[in-house]
């Protein structure tokens, strides 16, 4: 049976439709990708009308001059229209060649479409119609990467998403090398990003977040750097899971704890009793100790008026009663 692709370009189109609309139900932000900005701030753009306005109008005054000395003041009236339509459109030009960088910007010359040189920052000539300039911005860059959708190695479905943090260290090779840097490095970081979290347990995945990252920084920065880009880091923002899965591992964790509750409780009972013990075999070896346990006792009693001690028998009559209940040797 035939495919037909377009109904199958559809169904993809519509599923993703579907997808970012439950994502802006649930409150969560829509997919981002990496897309060029505006990288280029015009700086030179007064600059540029200051030249133009001076050349127009010296070009102008100078056409008069032409006229008036040729043919005095009717030949300066002939000439002063045809100096302003002149003056104006070789100022215009003039005007266009000067462009302005700034600090963190970068300018790739490319003359008659081959490259001609790096430019900037400050004030650079760029030649219309002969030069064609693209502004790189040199600073630190950043990027998100869209949640992803990954399996891991104990089959476990996870959406995670990041950021990355770069910067354009070759202008000319982010320019000349690739189509567009920005928009190769976040798909090449959520491949590297799939690869790296597929190939590991859910365990891993949450208990060792670091090495993860820096594996997935290393891997993207190989294929980076061929581009004149340097990855500064890759970070991990948010790792979510199914809400069965979190609801497992909520009770795992309650059950982990209530276990350690249980043994640190019988830990204590055990040392208690041992030092019980011990205070035991103390007192039998003291005479006295017993009898002065229980002028403690009675003491600790006594401060509250509320509380009425009655002793039924003296202490001496039950030490009486111990010293005759042993066997005479």
């Amino acid at each position: 049976m035939p495919i037909n692709v377009e109904k199958v370009r559809a169904a993809i189109e519509q599923a993703q439709d579907n997808a970012l609309t439950r994502e802006v139900q649930q409150g969560m932000s829509p997919r981002q990708f990496a897309r060029p900005a505006v990288e280029h701030v015009s700086l030179g753009r007064g600059f540029r009308l200051v030249i133009l306005l001076v050349l127009w109008a010296g070009g102008s005054l100078v056409s008069a001059l032409l006229g008036l000395g040729a043919a005095g003041l009717p030949g300066a009236g002939i000439t002063l229209p045809v100096g302003i339509i002149v003056s104006f459109f070789i100022a215009l030009y003039l005007s266009h060649i000067v462009r302005v960088a700034a600090q963190w910007e970068r300018g790739v010359v490319l003359r008659l479409g081959k490259f001609h040189g790096l430019k900037g920052p400050g004030v650079m000539l760029v030649f219309p119609v002969l030069d064609s300039v693209r502004f790189v911005d040199t600073r630190l860059l950043t990027l998100d990467i869209p949640h992803q959708q990954v399996i891991t190695r104990d089959n476990v479905p996870v959406r995670v998403d990041g950021v990355i943090f770069f910067r354009v260290h070759d202008p000319e090779r982010a320019v000349i090398t690739v189509q567009d840097y920005r928009f190769a490095v976040s798909q090449y970081a959520q491949a590297a990003l799939r690869d790296v979290i597929g190939s590991m347990t859910l365990d891993e995945l949450l208990s060792e977040r670091d090495q993860i990252q820096s594996k997935i920084a290393s891997v993207v920065e190989s294929r980076a750097a061929m581009w004149g880009t340097h990855i500064d880091s890759i970070r991990l923002l948010d790792i979510d899971m199914p809400e069965d899965l979190k609801r497992m591992m909520s009770r795992q964790a309650s059950a982990e704890r209530e276990k350690r509750a249980t043994i640190t409780k019988a830990e204590g009972d055990r040392d208690a009793a041992l030092n019980l013990a011990a205070a035991a075999a103390t007192m039998a070896s003291s005479p006295g100790a017993m009898q002065l346990r229980t002028l403690q006792t009675l003491d600790g009693l006594g401060p509250s008026p509320s509380n009425t001690v009655v002793l039924a028998v003296p202490v001496e009559v039950l030490e009486l009663a111990q010293a005759l209940s042993k066997p005479k040797g």
